[in-house]
C-alpha cells in the first residue's frame, strides 16, 4: 500500500489510548508516546503510524510532510461551543470588572437576553459570516472538530436560524460541526411569567429539528432562576424519546443537582461543574457521563474552577471545551483553555490530551473516527511548534500550531490558512 502522505521526522507522537471509553480518572495519563514518529495517510484515513520504516509506503506520487521534530497530536475537539450568535456583550464588560453577579445581569435583560435580541436581529449571512471567521480562528489553533449550539434565539424563526447557518458551515468549513439545540438556554422575554408555557414551546420546538435533522444532541440550561431539575428532566426525556443525544449545563454557578440527573439520564456530558456536590461526583463515577469542564468561562467570570483533581481521584471521565460565547468565554482559543487546565484545574499534561481529545470526542459520539491517531480513523492531525507536551502547555496566551491536517489534506500550514484549490 502506498500513502498519500506521510508525517515524517516527528519528534514526538503522542496519542490517548483507547481501549475503554470513555478514558476515566487516573487512566487518562496512560497515553501512547512515540518518538522519532511517522504517520502515513491514505483516502483520508490514517493507514499506518509509528516509529519505524515507511520506506515501503512511499510511491511516486506519495507527499512527504516533514515535521521538523516538533510535537504532534490529534485533532483538537472543542466539544462545547455557542457558535453562532448575533453581535457582542462587551457593554456588559465593566459590571464584570466591578462584580455584578451573572444571574443579576440577566435578570435585567442581559446575559443571554440581550444575545438573543441581537441574534434575532441578524441576517442568517450575517451569523454565518461572523461564525466562518471563528471557526478560522478555531482552525489555527489546531480544533479540528467543534459541537456548536443554539440558544440565542428562544423561538422557533431564530433557533432554526442559528442550526441552518450551523449546517451551512459544516459542509463549506474543513472543520466538523457537530449540532446542539439548545432552546431551553434561558426563557425569553414573552415568557417571563410563563416558565412551563416556554418548556411547552421548547419540546415543541424540538420536535421540528428532528424533523429537519438539524441537531443530534439537545441540552438545558439547569440553573437557579433559569430551568429547575424538574423543567429540565421534562424536557430532555421528551428529547430521549425524540431518540436526541443529552447533554446538559449542570452545576454552573449553583449546585442544584445537575450531574446527579445527567447521571441518572446516562447524558452524554455534564458541563461546566464549577459548583458540583459529593453526590455529583460520585454518581458521574458510575456512568459513562462526561465531566466537561470549561475552565475558560471560570477565568474570565472570575468564579471557582471546576475540581478536576478530585474528580480525577473518584475515576470520573472528563473532557475539556472553550465554552466559546459572547457573554462568558469570548475567545475561541481553546490552548489558552488546555493550558488552564494544567494551570488552574491542576491536570496532568497528559490527562489534558485524553480530555481534548478522544474523551471530548467520545462526548460527542464521534470517537469512532476522531480524538486519537489510530488505523482507519479520520486523518485529523496537529503539528505544534514544540519539541514537548509540557511545553505546549507552559508558554501560554499564545498560538503553538505550526500545521493542521484535517481528513489527510493540509489546512493550516505555517500557522497560515492554506487556500482550496
Amino acid at each position: 500500500m502506498q500513502a498519500d502522505l506521510i508525517i515524517y521526522n516527528i519528534g514526538t507522537l503522542i496519542t490517548p489510548k483507547t481501549k475503554t471509553l470513555p478514558v476515566r480518572g487516573k487512566k487518562m495519563s496512560d497515553v501512547k508516546i512515540i518518538k522519532h514518529a511517522f504517520i502515513a495517510i491514505k483516502d483520508g484515513k490514517i493507514k499506518d503510524f509509528g516509529g519505524y520504516d515507511y520506506q515501503n509506503l512511499v510511491g511516486p506520487n506519495t507527499i512527504m510532510h516533514n515535521a521538523e521534530g516538533n510535537l504532534v497530536l490529534p485533532g483538537l475537539v472543542d466539544s462545547h461551543t455557542h457558535l453562532v450568535y448575533g453581535g457582542s456583550r462587551e457593554d456588559e464588560f465593566i459590571d464584570k470588572i466591578e462584580g455584578v453577579p451573572y444571574l443579576d445581569i440577566l435578570k435585567r435583560g442581559g446575559g443571554i437576553l440581550s444575545t438573543v435580541e441581537k441574534t434575532r436581529k441578524a441576517s442568517f449571512d450575517e451569523l454565518y459570516d461572523k461564525a466562518f471567521n471563528s471557526l478560522n480562528e478555531m482552525l489555527l489553533l489546531g480544533v479540528t472538530t467543534v459541537e456548536a449550539k443554539s440558544g440565542y434565539g428562544l423561538n422557533e424563526e431564530t433557533e432554526l436560524k442559528q442550526l441552518e447557518v450551523a449546517k451551512k458551515l459544516n459542509k463549506n468549513h474543513p472543520i466538523d460541526i457537530v449540532s446542539t439545540y439548545l432552546g431551553a438556554h434561558a426563557v425569553p422575554k414573552e415568557f417571563k411569567k410563563n416558565t412551563r408555557g416556554y418548556v411547552d414551546e421548547v419540546i415543541r420546538i424540538m420536535e421540528i429539528v428532528k424533523e429537519k435533522e438539524l441537531a443530534d444532541f439537545v441540552d438545558v440550561f439547569l440553573e437557579d432562576s433559569v430551568f429547575n431539575k424538574e423543567e429540565t428532566a421534562r424536557i430532555l426525556i421528551n428529547a430521549e424519546r425524540l431518540e436526541f443525544k443529552l447533554k446538559l449545563h449542570a452545576d454552573e454557578i449553583v449546585p442544584l443537582g445537575g450531574a446527579t440527573l445527567a447521571a441518572k439520564l446516562n447524558a452524554a456530558s455534564a458541563d461546566h461543574l464549577m459548583a458540583i456536590d459529593e453526590e455529583g461526583i460520585l454518581s458521574l463515577s458510575k456512568v459513562n457521563t462526561v465531566a466537561n469542564l470549561l475552565p475558560s468561562t471560570s477565568f474570565y467570570l472570575n468564579k471557582d474552577f471546576a475540581p478536576a483533581r478530585k474528580m480525577i481521584e473518584n475515576n470520573v471521565s472528563i473532557s475539556i471545551s472553550s465554552d466559546y460565547n459572547p457573554g462568558s468565554s469570548p475567545s475561541e482559543n481553546f490552548q489558552f483553555s488546555m493550558q488552564l487546565a494544567a494551570n488552574k484545574l491542576k491536570m496532568y499534561p497528559n490527562e489534558i490530551v485524553t480530555a481534548s481529545t478522544i474523551n471530548a470526542a467520545y462526548n460527542l459520539r464521534k470517537s469512532d473516527l476522531i480524538g486519537s491517531i489510530e488505523v482507519g480513523k479520520n486523518a485529523d492531525i496537529v503539528i505544534f511548534n514544540s519539541k514537548n507536551l509540557n511545553y505546549l502547555l507552559y508558554h501560554f496566551g499564545v498560538n503553538h500550531t505550526k500545521d493542521v491536517f484535517k481528513n489527510g489534506v493540509i489546512v493550516v500550514k505555517d500557522r497560515k490558512l492554506v487556500e482550496e484549490k
